[in-house]
């Protein structure tokens, strides 16, 4: 998939996060759960995400310490058969990426790049996605570091416990 359309599948994803959390809360699309991990199932078009939320998040400006009011901060990875999507890795901050900027992930040692448009950021390929979805399974914790358009540098860590098997789960439910 070329990068014009990892932007649509994004803003897809955008589409779909904004409405997860209200989803969330009331757990109609939930199908399961395991230790910081869950796995949520839309029906039109068919499509399964593993999520989580952050355990800590810092903000800081300026290398102070700031309190900062942010949306939804979700770590995703999404299957949608239909488009040919198995894996996908998403990242939304809760507030709009500073323009051109990027973020990282990190995961045991390994840095990725996220691209970043309004408050969303994924990998630039498939393969990245794959690459970031293995070692999420290996991993303990991954930690997205990223900025704010109002220059906020964020860092948010997020446990991987329960990742494997709620990404694997996701996987089988959305399988073609």
């Amino acid at each position: 998939m070329d990068m014009t359309g990892r932007i649509v599948t994004a803003l897809t994803t955008a589409l779909i996060a904004t409405t997860t959390p209200a989803l969330a809360q009331d757990e109609s699309n939930r199908v399961a759960a395991e230790t910081d991990w869950a796995v949520f199932q839309g029906s039109e078009p068919k499509e399964c995400w593993a999520v989580t939320a952050p355990k800590e998040t810092v903000n800081t400006r300026d290398g102070n310490v700031v309190s900062v009011r942010r949306g939804d901060i979700l770590l995703f990875v999404t299957y949608r058969p239909e488009q040919n999507i198995s894996g996908e890795v998403s990242f939304t901050g809760g507030y709009p990426f500073a323009d051109g900027s990027t973020a990282t992930l990190e995961i045991a040692g390994t840095t990725f790049e996220l691209f970043t448009e309004g408050e969303y950021a994924w990998p630039a390929t498939p393969a990245d996605d794959q690459k970031i979805v293995t070692a999420i399974k290996r991993g303990a914790d991954a930690v997205v570091t990223a900025r704010s358009s109002r220059g906020t540098q964020t860092k948010d860590t997020f446990s991987l416990l329960g990742a494997t098997s709620m990404i694997e789960e996701a996987e089988k439910l959305c399988a073609g």
